[in-house]
């Protein structure tokens, strides 16, 4: 029996679409293993979700500068913890 190969929720450089459903990234499954790996360490998801917010802002400028989208809602909004 032959198994698929799994291929996870990661971006895709330089358009920042998710490798397995093409949603922009993070998509739901990418927020949610996120929020398993960071369990704990809600500022340590924030500084790494800042830093691949940094890297897609520039490769999205990049690839389209009069349409810099902003990316604080796509990467960081949705991880803030709940008061």
């Amino acid at each position: 029996m032959t198994g698929r190969r799994r291929v996870p929720h990661v971006p895709t450089r330089p358009l920042w679409r998710c490798r397995n459903c093409g949603a922009e990234w993070p998509c739901q499954p990418a927020r949610l293993s996120l929020l398993v790996e960071y369990r704990g360490d809600r500022v340590g998801l924030l500084f790494h979700l800042g830093g691949l917010m940094a890297e897609a802002h520039e490769h999205l400028a990049r690839l389209n500068p009069d349409h810099v989208p902003d990316l604080h809602r796509r990467f960081l909004a949705w991880a803030r913890a709940r008061g």
